[in-house]
């Protein structure tokens, strides 16, 4: 793991948070899920480059579906 991977993963970690907080106080079942899903992906993702696109894509997913 190196530092790039580390600190995206501290990143959308926080992101996640703030989306399972959201989403638990408005009973909104999607960004809860993105937001549980932010938190934990990073565990099994190596790379930056992957870290990235996967992170972003869950970040957006919630703006992306309820527009």
């Amino acid at each position: 793991m190196d530092t790039a991977t580390l600190l995206l993963g501290v990143l959308f970690g926080a992101l996640g948070g703030g989306y399972l907080v959201y989403g638990l106080r408005r009973k909104a079942w999607l960004p809860s899920v993105c937001g549980l899903a932010l938190g934990v992906f990073t565990w099994f993702v190596d790379g930056p480059v992957l870290t990235a696109l996967i992170g972003i894509a869950l970040a957006a997913l919630p703006w992306l579906l309820s527009g």
